[in-house]
């Protein structure tokens, strides 16, 4: 397995660690996410994770294309693999911990994907990102596609999919496929670790129905709002709030 998780107080890492292939993601690491991720939300008092190149540069080229073409005729090791990514992705996209990808070198194809997935996406001036699939004859997938649509919007999603183009970290900002340009995480990742996690989980939740399309209250969202009022975070915070001070909120 090449991919790992580490952790620091309230703040995880999830690394990508496969710097001799540029962390290109093979059929086993998009196999590891899922559980990774099961892992993640069972650490207690853990309140952002972020997902990075465990040595710098690449954050991921993609998927390890040398993989797929050594079993591009065997239909198993393909149906393993199309399982596996759309697996990975979709619990990565809906991990209930708020995600951070941190881009410090190029995010294509399926790395792009990756960082698509995540919560928030910070980039370094040298990142490049770019969506790749028509340079190489494949397909991106459905889920995928969303979340790009999502962000950039469909016109902006089309160019970046027919041209397959590889976009600076400031043209990428420009058109909302990145959300921060700058040189560490470490700030923004405090930022959300000294908040409340409970109150994070619950929003992430919620914006993770709209963006699946839910555009009403419902029961659920309506329960998730009015318990807030009763618990410990909100006494808390608010007592904090009150006496100037920073709030110190358990979990």
């Amino acid at each position: 397995m090449t991919m790992r998780f580490e952790r620091d107080g309230a703040i995880g890492y999830l690394l990508i660690d496969r710097a001799a292939k540029r962390n290109a993601v093979s059929l086993a690491m998009w196999q590891s996410i899922p559980a990774l991720i099961d892992g993640i939300e069972t650490e207690a008092g853990l309140r952002v994770v972020v997902v990075k190149s465990a040595s710098g540069g690449a954050f991921s080229v993609g998927a390890d294309i040398h993989e797929m073409l050594e079993n591009r005729g065997n239909s198993d090791w393909l149906a393993q693999n199309r399982a596996a990514i759309s697996q990975a992705q979709h619990r990565l996209a809906r991990c209930s911990v708020p995600t951070i990808a941190f881009i410090e070198g190029d995010a294509m194809g399926g790395g792009c994907a990756i960082a698509l997935a995540c919560d928030i996406r910070m980039a370094t001036g040298a990142a490049r990102l770019g969506v790749t699939p028509a340079r190489l004859g494949l397909v991106y997938p459905f889920h995928d596609i969303k979340l790009l649509s999502d962000l950039v919007g469909p016109g902006q999603a089309k160019r970046l999919l027919f041209t397959g183009e590889h976009l600076s970290a400031s043209e990428a900002a420009r058109i909302g496929l990145v959300d921060i340009i700058a040189d560490e995480v470490g700030d923004l990742a405090l930022s959300i670790a000294r908040n409340s996690g409970r109150s994070n989980k619950a929003m992430k939740l919620m914006m993770r129905r709209v963006l699946d399309g839910q555009s009403d209250e419902d029961a659920m969202t309506r329960k998730m709002f009015a318990d807030a009022f009763t618990d410990d975070d909100f006494a808390e915070g608010a007592t904090a709030f009150a006496e100037k001070r920073p709030a110190k909120f358990a979990d």
